[in-house]
């Protein structure tokens, strides 16, 4: 099997499995059209392997593998950044939120206890 067919079927693999966990409900649709343009773009490589080594004589990178890692680095950082994001903001929404049960089992309990010393 040459790398270009496995390249080609690992994106197929990965694509199906991202629509299938979309459809599950498992994974959102924002963080699912990221993984399906990654897996599209390596399809692409995949299948056109001239492609690879024009954008890197283009860009001015001797070897195309290194492009292609240097590449998958960043987006890889980005989604990292993107996930640190999410759940930062996550935190401060559930912080909020025990805030604010709080204050309301406080007031019911104030108002049980008003009610039970009447």
């Amino acid at each position: 099997m040459t790398a270009n067919v496995l390249g080609a079927l690992a994106s197929l693999i990965t694509f199906t499995f991202v629509f299938w966990l979309m459809r599950r409900g498992v994974l959102r649709e924002k963080y699912a059209v990221l993984w399906l343009l990654f897996s599209g773009a390596a399809l692409l490589l995949s299948v056109v392997p001239g492609l690879l080594r024009w954008v890197s004589n283009l860009v001015g990178v001797e070897t195309p593998s290194n492009l292609l890692f240097f590449v998958t680095i960043v987006l890889l950082i980005l989604v990292s950044i993107q996930m640190s994001y999410e759940l930062s903001r996550h935190e401060a929404r559930l912080r909020r939120l025990a805030e604010e049960i709080a204050l309301l089992d406080r007031q019911v309990r104030e108002l049980r206890d008003d009610r039970d010393g009447s």
